[in-house]
């Protein structure tokens, strides 16, 4: 028997007034889920246990058969896994969003969805300007980057918010508080004055794109837990396919296969068919695969219910029906949301 977890991150989401009441799956064209629906099973699943933040990094760790009660230690830690970031005992990393805080709103938590490239040579200068031997800077995918630090661990107690709960909002309500937040403050500030004429800004507000004006710290972790390999707790050999490094970083951790499919992105470009193709190919030597599409999440924090229904519909018009059809009566194949993303 061979089994594909689809996770359609974000997917789920609350009725829209203005889509007279329906959700972003209610409205979207999706014949292949609506045949699952028919011909397969349905059931509700509670991905996010009582008290803990309902964010991808808990809700995956559930989906992907780990209870986050017992093995959740933050965020940043499973991001800076992907990236083979070490962490020691006295160290503590954050994740580091390039934003766009003009006028000190919250104008954009993704730097207009910055590319990886561009993003990276923003992060080298930052470490290059900022970095010393108790700081630095590690570049990631898109806006998603990673900040250690050595010997503050008391910025482990500050307390944060996520860019992408506070769009168009007044940031200085939001900004690191409390105990441990003075360096991240000042970081964050600093961020500032080498951004604000480097070359990739100069260059991207010449073409009309948002700017990436300062960086933004959460989701604060020490070391990263130590899971039990997959093969071990089920039985079963795996493998994931993602484009952010959370998830990769789950696996990393989980101790399966990370699969490298060209064309797989952490936006609404994703290469659905090639995702597809790989993990089905995967499957000739793996007994499970995990798909994660990252799309209706990303579209879902936007504000964009027309680009979360056409990733939505993306999904089932070049993913599912790929699935159903290799899978056929001899696989098992679940399609399901982690959480919702309204």
């Amino acid at each position: 028997m061979k089994y594909a977890v689809l996770i359609l991150d974000g997917a789920a989401g609350l009725p829209i007034p203005a889509l007279g009441h329906r959700t972003s799956l209610e409205i979207a064209s999706t014949p292949n889920l609506d045949r699952l629906a028919r011909e397969g099973q349905l059931g509700r699943a509670a991905t996010v246990p009582q008290g803990m933040e309902p964010s991808s990094a808990i809700a995956c760790m559930s989906v992907m058969g780990y209870d986050p009660l017992v093995y959740y230690k933050g965020r940043a830690a499973i991001e800076a896994t992907s990236l083979d970031i070490p962490i020691e005992e006295d160290e503590a990393v954050f994740r580091c969003n390039l934003v766009n805080t003009d006028g000190g709103i919250m104008r954009s938590y993704c730097a207009g969805h910055i590319s990886t490239d561009e993003a990276a040579e923003l992060i080298n200068s930052l470490n290059a300007a900022l970095g010393n031997d108790r700081i630095s800077f590690y570049p990631g995918t898109g806006y998603r980057h990673i900040l250690k630090l050595k010997g503050y661990n008391e910025t482990l107690e500050a307390v944060t918010t996520p860019p992408h709960d506070i769009s168009n909002l007044p940031i200085v309500s939001y900004l690191p508080r409390g105990k441990g937040s003075e360096e991240l403050l000042r970081l964050i500030e600093e961020s500032k004055i080498v951004f604000k004429n480097h070359p990739v800004n100069v260059r991207r507000h010449s073409e009309n794109k948002i700017t990436a004006d300062s960086i933004w710290l959460t989701w604060g972790s020490g070391q990263p837990p130590k899971l039990p390999p997959f093969s071990e707790v089920y039985g079963k050999t795996a493998a994931i396919t993602s484009g952010v490094d959370l998830l990769r970083g789950l696996g990393k951790m989980m101790s399966i296969d990370i699969l490298d499919i060209s064309g797989v992105t952490d936006d609404q470009n994703n290469d659905c068919v090639a995702q597809a193709s790989g993990a089905i190919k995967a499957l000739d030597r793996h007994d499970l695969v995990f798909i994660h599409f990252e799309a209706p999440d990303e579209a879902g924090h936007a504000g964009s219910v027309e680009q979360k229904v056409a990733a939505i519909e993306k999904a089932d018009r070049e993913m599912v029906g790929i699935l159903v059809e290799h899978l056929g009566t001899t696989g098992r194949l679940l399609v399901m949301p982690d959480h919702p993303t309204p």
